[in-house]
């Protein structure tokens, strides 16, 4: 547990010496304290400094412990509550955490160690809400970017690509490996700019049955061929004044190659059958996981094709070249599977993930994390919760225990968020505002994490972030 983590506590407790007693254990933790002598006291400090940790005495005058945490669960639902009693009255105990307190805690305390290992557990909690909280947070911003999430300067260079060709007809080539994403960029390049109201056909070339890619492609008469009972247009009419993205485009087989390679000059398309070409424009966006340049040097692959396609190329990094986006794309699939109930990742279950190299890219990813939500209890995903695969490749000497407490005694999390808020704030000159909106959080949350990173303005760039 590292020292000044910004936690406010706050014991209530007609005994001062309990007060002195809890005071001393938690600036020892580097809590920031304070102390009241009964509930009413209690409440009108919580309306001045909101508390993160808050313990109370179940047996008061004035106020029971049970009235003051059903006061503090209105007016501070995400504060952890912790009850002491000193009555042996443990079913009181009980229906305060039936009310929603975190734990309870006997006096007299048995040992100092004790309290102290008690306030710790429920600062690792407050920390790990608040650690998957910004994660959450940050990931609404990406909503309106088709599900590219991350901050990374790999991605965010592909979306500076987007902004860039999201009006014009230029052709496209997206370039990466499987389950990278190329799907999400190409809908984005569509759906963001002056093609969003028009259609966007895809297209699995590595899925389409050899004898039938030209109908489908095409289109095809009536009696073309057996089973052709009637006209049918092909997926480029279908997309005219539109956008056709051409999944796996490095599948096509020669001779498609040609036919592709004259559309692509000609704009128009003569149906399998028919005599009659159709004039038809669209936009075309390719992708493909091979090494195209490589396939027609091989003789694999239509050397005129593949730079009729590649006019301008956009490249998605492996998940492993940008993992310092796992933790946003983690909460962004909980976002989506968890169903908005909020479940946290444990630190040490993300130190799994952060290490692991995704060979399945992001869409490993997804369904590591729906699997997760599946076994899991759909509020705390652990270590326990992961695939064998990912587990395995933790070393075996840094392998993090299961426990039912969280463990956040490593700083994987805590060195990603600064790093992305610092990213950030370079990428927009230190503007405050425009940082809080790339990052999606408010501009308390915003305040919040620059005290908490020790992050404040450099004299050279005005208002962007330095360190002292």
């Amino acid at each position: 547990m590292t020292e000044n983590l910004g936690i406010r506590f706050l014991v209530v407790d007609d005994e001062e010496s309990i007060r002195e007693l809890c005071i001393t254990v938690a600036r020892g933790l580097g809590f920031t304290c304070m102390a009241a002598g009964n509930g009413h006291e209690a409440l009108a400090l919580l309306e001045e400094k909101p508390a993160h940790i808050i313990l109370t005495d179940l047996i008061m005058p004035q106020m029971t412990g049970i009235e003051f945490l059903e006061k503090v669960r209105k007016i501070l639902p995400r504060a952890e509550v912790a009850v002491m009693t000193g009555h042996g009255s443990v079913e009181t105990a009980v229906q305060a955490m039936k009310l929603g307190a975190y734990d309870y805690i006997a006096k007299p305390f048995s040992a100092v160690e004790e309290l102290r290992l008690f306030l710790r557990r429920m600062a690792e909690k407050v920390q790990l809400v608040e650690e998957n909280e910004f994660l959450r947070e940050c990931t609404y911003a990406e909503t309106e970017l088709h599900g590219i999430v991350g901050v990374s300067p790999k991605i965010q260079d592909v979306l500076r690509m987007i902004a860039r060709l999201k009006d014009t007809r230029t052709p496209v080539l997206i370039t990466g490996e499987s389950g990278t994403g190329k799907e999400l960029v190409a809908r984005a390049i569509h759906f963001r700019g002056n093609f969003a109201n028009r259609p966007f056909v895809a297209v699995d070339c590595g899925s389409l049955v050899p004898t039938l890619i030209e109908s489908e492609l095409f289109g095809h008469e009536k009696g073309a061929f057996t089973g052709a009972l009637r006209s049918k247009p092909g997926l480029f009419q279908s997309a005219n004044d539109g956008t056709v993205f051409l999944d796996e485009v490095g599948e096509l087989p020669q001779e498609m190659q040609a036919k592709l390679l004259r559309f692509l000059q000609e704009k128009e398309v003569r149906p399998v059958g028919s005599n009659n070409k159709i004039k038809v424009d669209v936009r075309v966006i390719a992708a493909t996981n091979r090494d195209l340049e490589a396939a027609y040097r091989a003789g694999e692959f239509r050397k005129d094709l593949y730079f009729r396609l590649n006019v301008v190329t956009v490249h998605l990094p492996a998940l492993r070249e940008r993992r310092s986006d796992i933790p946003m794309l983690t909460h962004w699939f909980l976002e989506r599977y968890a169903n908005g109930s909020g479940a946290q990742v444990t630190s040490a279950a993300m130190k799994c993930l952060l290490q692991y190299d995704w060979p399945g890219n992001v869409r490993e990813l997804e369904n590591c994390i729906e699997r997760a939500v599946a076994l899991g209890d759909g509020k705390i995903i652990d270590v326990g919760d992961l695939p064998p695969a990912v587990l395995s490749a933790a070393p075996a000497t840094e392998m993090p225990v299961i426990s039912v407490q969280p463990s956040l005694s490593s700083n994987d999390l805590e060195d990603i968020e600064r790093a992305t808020i610092l990213r950030v704030f370079e990428q927009v000159n230190g503007d405050k505002v425009v940082a809080g909106k790339m990052l999606g959080i408010s501009r308390a949350t915003l305040y919040r994490k620059l005290k908490r990173y020790n992050i404040s303005p450099r004299p050279d760039l005005g208002a962007s972030p330095g360190i002292h």
